[in-house]
């Protein structure tokens, strides 16, 4: 967000299938944006019947969406750009069918 990438940890009970719409949800930002090799899934972690994995959205593909989504971004619900834009990515894989939470991690 603030000049560099940006890491979202994906939780989810249904990795597998989750994992290749988050993927795919990914992929279509991307292209959208014009951008290639824009973001990297990590391996997951499990724990207690959850599987944990990160998307790192790299900065190039995270100014792309700010130019293409940025007003989609902006209207959605949070106080600080942080805020809006994890739920702006809640959204997104959400209508893709994912039922995955997502976060910021802060490094």
């Amino acid at each position: 967000m603030h000049g560099r990438a940006t890491i979202l940890e994906i939780a989810t009970t249904n990795y597998e299938i989750d994992l290749e719409i988050v993927s795919k949800a990914m992929a279509e930002l991307q292209s959208l944006c014009e951008i290639k090799e824009g973001f990297l899934i990590s391996k997951p972690m499990e724990r207690f019947g959850w599987a944990f994995f990160k998307v790192l959205i790299k900065m190039e593909l995270l100014s792309g969406m700010e130019l293409k989504l940025g007003d989609q971004i902006a209207k959605s619900k949070g106080k600080k750009i942080e805020e809006k834009f994890v739920t702006f990515m809640t959204k997104f894989f959400e209508s893709k069918n994912a039922k995955v939470k997502v976060k910021l991690v802060d490094d």
